[in-house]
């Protein structure tokens, strides 16, 4: 069945994740509508509901501290837990005051949903939680609230590679995590196709999804193992971009030997479209809808059912993208325009001949080594994290070393086409998410490219000036990253400095 289980770490990856699983959701088809190209087996488990009714949960993993769920329970509508009297612990049979919280009051825009009405529209100020807008019933095990520490706590941060580390050694020593979590839905699969982690990589969630994945490197043996690396690129001090900076150092290095891919995604472009308006970058609800849809575009072919023109597994992909095995970093970016069903070829069509504007078109443009320095599609929404420090990249062409482009939807062909579609879209980013039927099409690329040795480079530049990183870690880090970044610079820094935009 090529399963795909997916784990969340921390709050930009349950916004993001929050996304991917309302998009899956849309995805299903009912009685009496045409089968879905999607094959949701492999992200989703079959189940039973209570009055026997068939029903699908995702297969996922959803880690976060104390208050960061917002008004979500493990209990819900399919699934009832029953509550257990274990008894006084401890033997005290004396008098007990309970202390209780006051509970969180759901959003109108879950209560709408929880009474089969129409919600409201979602702006920016009415996201308190990733759970405010979240569609999905998830099964109880896949909730996971980390308790020693509290979201947004100022006593307590939880900000600080270390930290994370700490803490998962510390979890998993009292509880074995990977048994007690992971365990279970890998034994659901029939033939598991990768793991897909998303996690913060600029906070202690890295550290914690590190030491997690040399864990499951440890326990499994090497695999296909996808992270997408979550960086808050807001601007702030220069004291806690310092420690932003040697948290995604120590991130890439970790992930580097337990990882078999790596897509750092910042939550706000550095430059953006003119159709992308209105845009806050304070607002991860908003944000992370950005990097869900070139993340869940770009692996949306892994989910294709067997014979759907477009499908292609994580391996395939990784294959292309790194057929030597020895880099694992790449850079993703996107292109957004307007859909057009009446276009010729330009949407999935399934065995029923029905057409899905949301899905893959087939259209997969594969850039292998052999093209090495050539030029790829021009995308216009780069999620790579600017270089943190690293002067040497100004004015550098990027290279490309490898390179998969997925297309959905319409591909605009000309460019007084393009201009128009960018008016109409300059409206309707503006104006928040929209209905099904209003579909965009999305062209996606993940690449190895020069940028991401430049990216490298920066951090390990920002390591050596001391900030946030003990003396005796320090220069094992930068090694690390400076060989991590010859990776992506063989061949071409003999390069005439032309081909670099140099003088």
């Amino acid at each position: 069945m090529h399963e795909v289980i997916t784990l969340q770490f921390g709050p930009q990856a349950n916004y993001l994740g929050t996304h991917y699983w309302n998009t899956q959701e849309s995805y299903f088809t009912y009685t009496g509508q045409p089968d879905s190209p999607i094959n949701h087996d492999i992200s989703f488990r079959p189940g039973l509901g209570p009055n026997g009714d068939d029903t699908y949960s995702p297969r996922t993993l959803i880690y976060d501290l104390k208050g960061a769920f917002g008004t979500l329970r493990r209990e819900n509508a399919l699934y009832e837990i029953q509550q257990q009297d274990h008894g006084q612990p401890g033997g005290w049979s004396g008098a007990t005051i309970p202390l209780q919280l006051s509970p969180i009051a759901p959003s109108p825009y879950q209560q709408a949903l929880d009474e089969g009405s129409a919600p409201p529209r979602l702006t920016a100020d009415t996201v308190r939680y990733w759970s405010d807008y979240n569609h999905i019933f998830y099964h109880p095990r896949s909730l996971i609230q980390l308790n020693s520490y509290e979201s947004n706590s100022s006593l307590m941060p939880f900000e600080h590679f270390a930290t994370g580390e700490e803490l998962f050694r510390d979890l998993d020593r009292e509880h074995d995590l990977l048994d007690r979590d992971l365990r279970p839905w890998l034994e659901e699969c029939d033939h598991l196709q990768a793991l897909q982690i998303l996690t913060g990589t600029d906070d202690a969630w890295g550290g914690f999804a590190a030491r997690y994945l040399e864990r499951i490197d440890d326990e499994m043996g090497k695999g296909c193992r996808w992270v997408f690396g979550l960086q808050d690129s807001q601007r702030t001090t220069r004291q806690r971009q310092a420690v932003q900076n040697a948290n995604v150092a120590r991130s890439l290095v970790s992930f580097n030997d337990n990882a078999s891919m790596h897509i750092p995604l910042a939550s706000m472009p550095g430059v953006l479209p003119a159709y992308v308006t209105g845009l806050d970058g304070g607002s991860k609800w908003q944000t992370s809808a950005l990097q869900a849809a070139v993340m869940e575009s770009f692996t949306l072919p892994s989910r294709l059912r067997q014979g759907e023109d477009g499908r292609a597994s994580f391996d395939m992909l990784e294959t292309t993208l790194n057929n030597e095995g020895n880099r694992s970093v790449a850079a993703a970016s996107m292109s957004v325009s307007e859909a057009h069903d009446e276009a010729t070829g330009t949407v999935q069509t399934n065995g029923n001949g029905h057409h899905d504007a949301r899905m893959a078109n087939g259209y997969n443009n594969v850039r292998a080594e052999d093209d090495a320095g050539s030029d790829a599609p021009e995308l216009d929404i780069s999620f790579l994290p600017p270089p943190a420090t690293n002067e040497r990249s100004l004015g550098r062409r990027t290279r490309f070393l490898s390179t998969v482009t997925s297309t959905r939807g319409h591909d605009p062909n000309s460019i007084d086409e393009e201009e128009e579609m960018n008016a109409l879209l300059r409206d309707r980013m503006g104006e928040g998410p929209r209905g099904q039927n209003e579909n965009s099409a999305i062209k996606t690329s993940v690449s190895m490219t020069s940028g991401v040795a430049e990216r490298i480079r920066g951090l390990e530049s920002s390591v050596r000036t001391g900030f946030g990183v003990e003396v005796e870690e320090r220069e094992a880090l930068c090694d690390s990253l400076v060989g991590m970044a010859e990776g992506y610079e063989e061949g071409w820094m003999s390069d005439d400095d032309d081909d670099f935009g140099g003088d």
